[in-house]
């Protein structure tokens, strides 16, 4: 996956005839001729179908770039148009128009492409591999998708890359100051210092410093959720528990729908190598991991609704109802708690200034790019601490890991030893940062850190520091709908179904469940096993309305 062009007989497949009489019979509609040049759809355009074409030829192409369009193939006789976002019915981020000779092509759209995939096991193999493929070309090319126009590594700029690497997004940072068109763009529009970045959308819509939900609606990533739908199971994250829980529960036919007001993957999304998963002798990064995952959902026909923020659970009626940020609600026959945690923030009087101007709490290769050849510190002693260490060690000068208690209580014997041979990490055991320097403008410059043990302090000049020290329950958003231990972790297993909560069902998987095992694979295996509880909950709901219904 690494070159994917290299893979051009699976990022470009061409059907045989059978497979091709095969596809017929899944079209959503009869063989459309278009004439030389004529548009089949347009980058922007939401439920594009993927065309197969059977006669002539498609030209697809991309932006490149502030005002240029660049053609990235065609597609023949045999083969079909689309990516990933096909799938889901999305904003198109490529145009496709007939060739010289124009074509002939037949339609699918989402439910009829993912009815080919599911209903032939052979095509539906050849064809997700070639949307997945073609998208991480897009992304590695780095000329298509969306441009951020602003000052590379400015805390607005890190956080919109972060929104779209994660979202699966490709884009491309261009800066205002140096590169031509970007400058010019600034400005013709006369666009000040406090409104970058911009951004230009693969459409050509442009906007000012905009939020991840805004960034997201311009590119057409949220579905349009109507108010009051029902669902057979609503999933409230889209970590490894979320997404596992998306694909088992829709590949048995229930109707699903994820909702996660970030970015899929939750924390293991941000990890940028988790070895010990099963099936992955070599390692898996996390945002691999749950892009996989969130592929496979889509595939089984769940709804993935990113970024949607979820307020609050009505827990009064006789089905849960989730109520969304914008007023609208979701009723479901089934809630699924899979929000995860938070990550846990040190009681630093002015942490917020920095948070994106030099403290982060994940390490991906945004980050990595941004500390190269510096001195950096991490605090944290867990696992992911542990591959954040080895993985940033590789890109710094020197690494300071500040831990509270010796790695051997917290942290995987296997990244004990790794990182006991990196030459140049220094591990500081039993003690916490207590104080911060610099400013939001300029960023980070120095950290001073406390040994516990004796009040004696030791201050580092430094422009990056990565916080790793655990992380806190997402379940505020609850209420008192359901119970929770001490630490506000949810309490599951007091019915006949290990996996409800309190309120009948509610269930609660992942990290957010008390008890539960905060590791990728107990995730992924309660995402699995929550379903057959939920078909257990619903047997149980027809057995107690049959009785109901029986004469006395």
């Amino acid at each position: 996956m690494s070159d994917p062009h290299n893979r051009d007989h699976q990022m470009f497949p061409v059907l045989s005839d059978v497979q091709i009489e095969t596809a017929r019979r899944f079209a959503s509609g009869p063989a459309r001729d278009f004439a030389a040049g004529e548009t089949l759809y347009a980058i922007g355009d939401r439920d594009a179908p993927a065309w197969l074409v059977l006669e002539g030829a498609i030209e697809i192409t991309r932006r490149d770039g502030l005002e240029h369009e660049a053609v990235i193939t065609a597609h023949h006789a045999g083969q079909f148009s689309g990516e990933v976002n096909q799938l889901a019915g999305r904003a198109s981020i490529a145009a496709g128009k007939a060739g010289p000779e124009g074509c002939t092509a037949l339609p699918f759209d989402a439910a009829h492409l993912r009815a080919l995939m599911i209903g032939s096991a052979e095509i539906g193999e050849i064809v997700m591999r070639a949307l997945i493929l073609r998208r991480v070309g897009l992304i590695e090319e780095g000329g298509a998708g969306t441009i951020l126009i602003g000052v590379p590594g400015s805390p607005e700029i890190v956080r919109l890359q972060g929104f779209l690497a994660r979202s699966g997004y490709p884009n491309k940072v261009v800066d205002a100051a140096s590169d031509t068109d970007g400058h010019a763009l600034v400005e013709r529009l006369g666009v000040v210092p406090a409104e970058l970045p911009l951004v230009v959308c693969p459409d050509g819509t442009i906007l000012r410093k905009p939020s991840d939900t805004e960034l997201a609606g311009c590119l057409g990533m949220t579905p349009d959720i109507a108010n009051d739908t029902r669902y057979d199971v609503a999933i409230v994250g889209a970590g490894p528990a979320g997404l596992a829980a998306a694909v088992y529960a829709a590949s048995e036919g229930l109707s699903v729908i994820v909702c996660d007001e970030r970015a899929m993957g939750g924390q293991a999304g941000a990890s940028n190598r988790i070895e010990n998963y099963l099936g992955f002798p070599t390692g898996i990064s996390g945002q691999a991991l749950a892009g996989r995952a969130f592929n496979q959902a889509l595939k089984f026909g769940a709804e993935v609704a990113i970024p949607v923020r979820i307020e609050a659970l009505d827990c009064d009626g006789p089905e849960p109802v989730l109520e969304l940020a914008e007023g609208k609600r979701l009723r479901a026959g089934a809630v699924v708690v899979a929000s995860g945690a938070r990550y846990r923030r040190p009681d630093i009087p002015n942490l917020a200034t920095f948070e994106g101007a030099g403290v982060s709490y994940w390490a991906t290769p945004i980050e990595a790019r941004l500390c190269t050849g510096e001195e950096v510190a991490l605090v944290g002693g867990g696992n992911s601490a542990g591959q954040a260490v080895v993985y940033l060690a590789a890109q710094v000068k020197r690494l300071h890991l500040f831990v509270r208690r010796d790695l051997s209580e917290t942290m995987s014997h296997y990244l004990i030893e790794r990182i006991a041979a990196l030459p140049n990490v220094e591990i500081h055991v039993g003690s916490e940062v207590v104080e911060l320097e610099g400013d939001r403008a300029t960023g980070l410059s120095a950290a001073t850190f406390r040994n516990r043990a004796d009040g004696t302090t030791h201050r580092c000049e430094l422009k990056h520091l990565f916080l790793f020290i655990g992380a806190d329950p997402n379940a505020g958003w609850l209420g008192d709908c359901v119970e929770t231990d001490e630490k506000g972790f949810l309490v599951t297993g007091k019915s006949a179904l290990s996996l409800e909560t309190s309120r009948a069902g509610v269930f609660a998987i992942g990290d957010v469940r008390a008890g539960s095992t905060k590791r990728v694979a107990a995730a992924v295996g309660e995402g699995a096993a929550v379903v057959a509880q939920i078909h257990a909950a619903i047997a149980d709901r027809a057995v107690v309305a049959e009785r109901a219904s029986e004469p006395a």
